[in-house]
């Protein structure tokens, strides 16, 4: 400490002309030890500058700083915590109380008697020193007049006294009267000595000549003792006299003490029964309610409900300490509870009657509803018996047992209705849809081997759709020749006067509006029937559910709601599966309904499924919108998976009945059955599916029958032995590209450039393979040409070959006079027009390519001949210009 003391001095208070007097190690109370000094000092100029300076050990390095300095005026009070024991403690008080541990008691004793010394020293003594001990500070007191203050540091400022002014002229007097005191000290003394002996002798003699006066001093003294004796005797008699008193006073006072006690025991006992009587007493009127009140009219409905709500606040009062003891407590508190039970079971009886009712009253109107397709509406129902919502609350806080018997109960009695009402209501649906197909049952039983006409009547009466139709019709229809077909239809349109295409169309269009009806009917029906049981039986609060422990159980054996303790809150979750729960057994008959009339629907025609699956992906999405955990939102989803599977299978079945397709060996091919199918379908689909919200189960299934459809036409076109391949190939594909362009869809783009493709290129191979070698022998001649050029001999020397000279040429060429080609040109007019079909319309277009190529083959043929025989006037007996007079008069003649 020592060295650090040093150090201090050194390096902080030798610069500031300061001088540390003591020094103590110390840490804040209460936190993290953080050790710093707490240093007394003073300043070694005057006026004296006495300060208390916190030192603190720099973070960056070894050295010391100074952190905070106080002036000691400002300390109000030291605080040493303990004046007996040992305690490091100690609180410095300056603008606020600063709270010290010392590294040691030593170290802090020193600390504090340094402050109490420097207090005496400089500021006379103004500052408090407690819990001090009195041994710390007498041993700091100064033993004589020299005595340092604080140690030998201040011996030599102790030693000087500073004279004043008086002291300073009578020293100069004395001094003025003897001259030689300055050369001659002992002189001096010696005088001073005899002075002061005559001044002593002065002053006995004073004292002796003023004895009388003392002794009248001492007179005086003796008479005011008799008098101060006598006013004592006085003041005994006084005590004497007010003891009595005293004794009345303190009788009283307990009087008083006990009569205030009794009247603030009377205001807490008038107080507690005040609390009581206003809390616990329920009105007559309110248990005459509870008792007798009219549960089915209004008023009787609102007397009763706040009849419930008055006791339930008389029971659930919080009685304070000592309530619950009291035998009128008690016996209130028994009287709330038999109101309560005999209410609840009355409440709970007169609702179950009300169940029973609605379902007899419900039962009368399902005639009216039978003829149109419309469900009965609840609203009524609903409106009267939301009446008792109140009151349901009320049942459910007090008896959960009875509140979940009613839920049972109610569950019980309107599923039942629910189930002859939708029954009913989707028999009349079934009836609208199969109305008009009742005509077809008798197709339905021919057997496979009827004729084509009997089939194709069947699909124009609706019952099955034209593009996948029931495999029978497929299979039978097969592919047969235009001109067969041309003529069937004729004949159906005549008996008719209606398309296959209309029926179709009207059958599907009223699926659609009966389907949407039948949708349109049941959502606002569910959403109805959930939001009355949400705002009945309380299930949207947040609330706790009193009662006792009971489990409700479903008709599949699955349990209603879970064990709930009295008091325990019912989780929103809970609340939710509870009305799921409740939706389910009450619309239990809505999902196989649904699916069967799905089934219906789709054996009408498979077609159907894709209006299905647009309406319902529509209310799923609406559903879904307003709540995804919905009993609707469920049970539609649901449903909708059936119809997506249906939908798939409808997929299927038509690549399926593509591959099974035989087509006529006696007929020309023509458009394939299934490449029209297809057009039907995508128009159809795309109609449907106009804005839809499942356009991406559309565009998976136009990729799957594109691919069929690309597939099978190539494997027709392989088999097909009267029509040729590529004839089957070109317009087929021709059909599909035009299909596709003019119905724009986005996700077939790269199948419809593949068809325009494949198009294309069976075009030009049915040109070159039709037009073929029409000038045969000057073909094969030039072919020979060809060769010897390939051989290495010049175009110019082939005309000296014996084979290929002028004469041979002119010889070749005479055999193919105008007239010849001409004729030839309307043969295969005629042979193309034999293999294209009239629906396609290619002929033209065919025609003009064979007109094209055949020009192509000519100009060949001329620029051989300039090249190989320049100079021979050997030419063509027809010129391009007859080529194309012979083209246009045999298309204008056919």
């Amino acid at each position: 400490m020592t060295a650090i003391k040093h150090a201090l001095q050194r390096d902080i208070f030798t610069p500031n002309d300061e001088r540390l007097l003591s020094i103590v190690n110390v840490c804040k109370a209460g936190k993290k030890k953080k050790n710093c000094f707490l240093c007394a000092t003073v300043t070694t100029e005057r006026p004296v500058q006495v300060k208390v300076v916190k030192v603190k050990k720099s973070d960056k390095g070894d050295f010391y700083k100074r952190q905070i300095a106080w002036a000691l005026r400002d300390l109000a009070v030291v605080d040493a915590k303990d004046a007996i024991k040992e305690n490091p403690e100690f609180d410095l008080h300056f603008e606020k109380i600063y709270k010290w541990v010392a590294s040691s008691t030593a170290e802090k004793n020193a600390f504090i008697s340094c402050i109490w010394k420097l207090n005496q020293r400089y500021l006379r003594k103004k500052i408090d020193f407690v819990n001090v001990s009195s041994q710390l500070l007498e041993e700091s007191v100064p033993s004589g007049e020299n005595q340092s203050v604080t140690g030998g540091d201040e011996e030599a400022v102790d030693e000087y006294q500073e004279l004043n002014a008086r002291e300073e002229q009578d020293i100069e007097i004395m001094m003025e009267g003897c001259e030689y005191a300055i050369s001659n000290a002992e002189a001096f003394a010696e005088r001073l000595s005899r002075e002061l002996q005559v001044l002593d002798g002065a002053n006995i003699q004073s004292i002796m000549a003023s004895e009388k006066q003392v002794n009248i001093l001492m007179k005086l003294l003796d008479e005011a003792l008799k008098e101060v004796d006598q006013i004592e005797l006085k003041l005994s008699s006084y005590e004497e006299m007010l003891q009595s008193v005293k004794e009345q006073m303190d009788q009283i006072s307990e009087s008083n003490h006990l009569i205030h006690l009794s009247n603030t025991n009377n205001v807490k006992l008038l107080s507690e029964i005040e609390f009581l009587v206003n809390h616990m007493d329920l009105a007559k009127g309110h248990i005459k309610a509870l008792q007798e009140g009219d549960l089915s009219s209004s008023r009787g409905i609102e007397a009763c409900t706040n009849a419930a709500d008055a006791l339930l606040q008389c029971m659930n009062v919080a009685l304070r300490p000592g309530h619950d003891m009291l035998l009128a407590v008690e016996q209130q508190q028994q009287r709330f509870s038999d109101l309560r039970e005999n209410f609840a079971r009355r409440l709970a009886s007169h609702l179950n009657n009300v169940f029973v009712q609605q379902g007899h009253d419900q039962s009368s109107t399902l005639a009216q509803h039978s003829i149109e397709l419309t469900l009965p509406n609840h609203h009524p129902f609903h409106r009267d018996l939301l009446r008792y919502a109140k009151l349901m609350e009320w049942l459910k806080s007090t008896d959960y047992r009875k509140y979940e018997g009613l839920t049972k109960n109610y569950m019980d009695y309107l599923s039942r209705l629910y189930e002859r009402e939708i029954k009913d209501f989707f028999e009349v649906a079934k009836i609208k849809m199969t109305g008009t197909t009742k005509e077809s049952k008798k197709f339905a039983t021919l057997p496979r081997k009827e004729s084509a006409v009997k089939q194709e009547t069947e699909s124009l009466h609706g019952s099955s759709g034209k593009l996948t139709g029931s495999t029978s019709s497929l299979n039978k229809l097969s592919v047969q020749s235009s001109g067969n077909r041309r003529s069937q239809s004729s004949s159906l349109l005549d008996m008719g006067n209606m398309s296959a295409s209309d029926l179709d169309v009207a059958d599907r269009t009223k699926f659609d509006k009966i389907f949407e009806q039948v949708l349109s009917e049941l959502e606002p029906l569910c959403l109805a029937e959930q939001d009355f049981i949400s705002k009945f039986f309380k299930l949207q609060q947040h609330q706790s559910m009193p009662g006792t422990v009971t489990e409700a159980e479903d008709t599949d054996g699955g349990t209603l709601s879970r064990q709930h303790n009295a008091g325990t809150p019912l989780p929103v979750s809970s609340e939710k599966d509870m009305i799921r729960q409740m939706m389910i057994k009450i619309f239990r008959c809505i999902e196989p309904e649904l699916n069967n009339l799905i089934a219906l629907g789709d054996k009408i025609d498979s077609f159907n499924s894709l209006y299905m699956l647009v309406k319902m992906s529509h209310h799923v999405w609406t559903a879904q919108n307003v709540d995804p955990a919905s009993f609707l939102s469920t049970t539609l989803g649901n449903v909708l998976v059936t119809i997506k599977r249906n939908f798939d299978k409808c997929i299927s079945n038509q690549i399926r009945q593509m591959e099974e397709v035989k087509i006529s060996k006696k007929s020309k091919v023509g458009i394939l059955p299934f490449v029209a199918e297809f057009e039907e379908f995508a128009g159809l689909a795309e109609s449907i599916f106009k804005n839809a919200e499942r356009r991406g189960d559309l565009d998976k299934a136009y990729t799957k029958l594109i691919r069929g459809v690309f597939v099978n036409v190539e494997k027709v076109a392989n088999e097909s032995q009267k029509t040729p391949r590529d004839v089957v190939m070109m317009e087929n594909f021709h059909h599909i590209f035009a299909t596709l362009s003019r119905l724009k869809i986005s996700c077939l783009e790269a199948e419809k450039k593949e068809a325009k493709q494949k198009y294309t290129d069976h075009l030009q191979s049915y040109v070159i393979y039709s037009l073929g070698q029409p000038l045969e022998k000057l073909n094969h001649f030039f072919e020979g040409v060809e060769a010897r050029v390939a051989q290495g001999i010049r175009e110019e020397e082939v005309s000296y070959q014996l084979a290929f000279n002028k004469q041979e040429l002119r010889k070749v060429i005479k055999e193919y006079p105008g007239k010849e080609v001409k004729k030839g040109l309307d043969n295969l007019y005629k042979k193309v027009d034999k293999h294209l079909c009239e629906e396609e319309n290619l002929l033209q277009v065919v025609w003009h390519s064979m007109q094209d190529e055949f020009i192509r083959q000519y100009k060949h043929f001329e620029g051989l001949i300039a090249r190989c025989y320049p100079g021979s006037g050997v030419t063509m007996e027809f010129t391009i210009q007859d080529i194309l007079d012979y083209c246009s008069s045999i298309a204008q003649s056919h």
